[in-house]
């Protein structure tokens, strides 16, 4: 099978390219190497994700990505250099290659800065997402997964959540452009038959996990014998999902969109299991060996004090079943983050 994936050189979009190539598909990865984090990581990421162990010379982004591009290049997979939000450049692509399924995990990512940067956020994560719909549309390309987000429930009080929550409440620009794509997703849908699940998505971690987020910074901090920076009371909990879950949850939409007709789907993949930040950090200094130091800091705006998902939707529908234990998760991630320190 022929897979378009945005944001294969991601954290998630990269392990999931890996994954396809394995199994003898074809990918064609659009990313566009935001500045949101360095894209040195996504460079490394893309060259794992291929099975390219070399050590890549850096010099500037844009002759490293050339360089990139002209490296990986090979009869089943393609890297383009491309944003989601100019419809010009995605049309080449989808004029020049068989698409079978396009699996959308391109976004502009993070709760704290879309509060920032909103009208980036709607550009990229709403408009980016609607020209891809458009080009399917008119490519005939009818079956489509798209990345969701848990932070659409808000301050949901009542848990776990399920996807037959009212999710009226966004706190942030982010979660409410999460929100939109859904919306838009079921226009698609219903106008143009456009097979669509949308997977949202509980906080994922593992190998190759973002710098930004809490896993992988904490381990750097505590690591470095630097403070870490501890929101709130450390009450507040996730439902962390390992990142070879969230791929079998991918894997398993992508059989069902290829075996179902007339779908139009929202579904959850977590872990169902909460770790509050108090024990997080805890395991973290246990697989470490360290203590942390922490800075105490008031809880930010747009964070939700707690995440847990419903994840019965999932099973049935897809035969989704997470196996990985935050615990051996945890240890997985530092094993890598301690082969892979500076």
């Amino acid at each position: 099978m022929h897979y378009l994936v945005t944001g294969g050189s991601g954290f998630i979009g990269s392990h999931l390219v890996e994954h396809l190539l394995k199994n003898g598909h074809s990918v064609i990865n659009i990313d566009n190497f935001d500045d949101f984090y360095d894209y040195k990581i996504k460079v490394k990421n893309t060259l794992e994700s291929v099975g390219i162990g070399q050590e890549f010379k850096f010099s500037n982004k844009s002759h490293d990505i050339q360089k990139l591009i002209f490296e990986t290049s090979r009869k089943k997979y393609q890297l383009y250099y491309q944003d989601i939000r100019d419809k010009n450049g995605l049309e080449k692509i989808f004029q020049k290659h068989k698409i079978d399924q396009v699996i959308h995990l391109a976004a502009l990512a993070g709760v704290r800065p879309s509060i920032e940067r909103p009208l980036e956020y709607e550009e990229v994560n709403v408009k980016g997402t609607m020209n891809l719909w458009e080009l399917c549309r008119e490519f005939k390309i009818n079956k489509f997964i798209c990345a969701s987000s848990s932070s659409v429930y808000g301050e949901r009080k009542t848990i776990p959540f399920a996807e037959t929550d009212s999710v009226d409440h966004p706190i942030s620009p982010y979660a409410a452009t999460k929100k939109c794509v859904e919306i838009l997703g079921h226009v698609y849908h219903h106008l143009y038959k456009i097979d669509i699940i949308q997977l949202r998505f509980f906080t994922v971690y593992g190998p190759r996990q973002r710098p930004d987020l809490a896993i992988h910074k904490f381990t750097k901090l505590i690591f470095e014998n630097k403070k870490i920076p501890f929101y709130g009371d450390g009450s507040t909990s996730r439902d962390y999902t390992y990142i070879d879950d969230i791929i079998d949850g991918i894997m398993k939409s992508i059989h069902y969109l290829e075996t179902h007709d007339d779908v139009y789907e929202i579904v959850n993949l977590g872990e169902n299991e909460v770790i509050e930040l108090e024990e997080m950090v805890s395991i973290l200094e246990s697989h470490l060996e360290k203590k942390s130091a922490k800075k105490i800091l008031p809880v930010q705006p747009g964070d939700v004090p707690k995440t847990n998902a419903d994840i019965t939707k999932a099973k049935t529908l897809l035969g989704y079943n997470p196996s990985t234990k935050f615990q051996n998760g945890t240890k997985k991630f530092v094993e890598w983050f301690l082969r892979n320190a500076d």
